[in-house]
């Protein structure tokens, strides 16, 4: 039986792989700031008494570390840790307040990453069983979008980031995936007003994630349509890239759309 800690776990991505974790037997370590929805969440679980939860902000390093901390005191070690919490909104460089708004992405889209993962690693080397970090990237990660600016490059750091971390872990055993989803039918794309091709529900998004964590994969793009949209862009030289993108829509700035759950 799994033993899996998910970050941004009230909605979204991160709730929705909450449910496929709990259907496959797992106990898990659920993590967001809003008790209310946490607590819905695990009601609605297979056997909500054997899943935690913890209220806190992912970049709040101390009480991530201690969530870690006590999870693994309760269920004996962790198996899989899915740093699943974000933030997506639109960012202009020329707005000066728009830079709090950057500071934040980064912070919780890259620095509570590590910080979700870190508590985890010496434990998971001692348990000398399968272990899995999962980061959570995106297709806008590929390449920068135009009014993304923040968020194209938080996504690309996760990526790099869990790619550097997978060298440093392969030797001991822990692996570390990467998953990039692309449009998913979530409160974070709600607020989108142009085409999301190849939207996908959450509840599909998660069954596919789950297989491709168990099977070990270093870096997977869900759908596997927009797999075959992101290898293209990265082979589209800037000249064609800039034509084809420098007019696309951007992503809104508003303030309120900004929220902290799976991206």
């Amino acid at each position: 039986m799994n033993r899996v800690f998910i970050t941004g776990a009230s909605s979204g991505l991160g709730a929705a792989l909450a449910r496929e974790y709990a259907a496959r037997g797992a106990t898990l370590g659920l993590v967001a700031r809003r008790r209310e929805a946490l607590d819905a969440l695990r009601a609605q679980l297979p056997h909500p008494e054997r899943h935690l939860v913890y209220v806190l902000d992912v970049t709040d390093r101390a009480a991530l570390g201690a969530a870690a901390v006590d999870f693994i005191a309760r269920c004996g070690g962790a198996d899989i840790v899915i740093a699943c919490a974000g933030i997506s909104v639109g960012t202009l460089t020329e707005y000066a307040e728009d830079m709090a708004v950057f500071d934040a992405i980064i912070a919780t889209n890259v620095g509570a990453t590590v910080a979700t993962f870190a508590p985890f690693i010496a434990t998971m080397k001692a348990q000398h069983t399968p272990c899995r970090l999962v980061g959570i990237g995106s297709v806008a990660g590929v390449r920068g979008l135009p009014g993304a600016g923040a968020y194209s490059a938080s996504k690309a750091a996760v990526r790099v980031y869990c790619e550097s971390l997978r060298l440093e872990l392969k030797p001991h055993g822990i692996g570390v995936v990467t998953i990039a989803p692309g449009y998913i039918d979530t409160p974070m794309t709600k607020h989108n007003s142009y085409p999301m091709p190849f939207l996908m529900t959450p509840g599909r998004f998660a069954a596919k994630a789950v297989k491709t964590i168990a099977a070990g994969a270093t870096y997977r793009v869900i759908p596997w349509q927009m797999g075959v949209v992101a290898k293209l862009l990265r082979l589209l030289p800037d000249v064609l890239y800039d034509l084809a993108f420098v007019n696309a829509p951007h992503k809104a700035r508003t303030a309120s759309n900004a929220s902290k759950g799976a991206p």
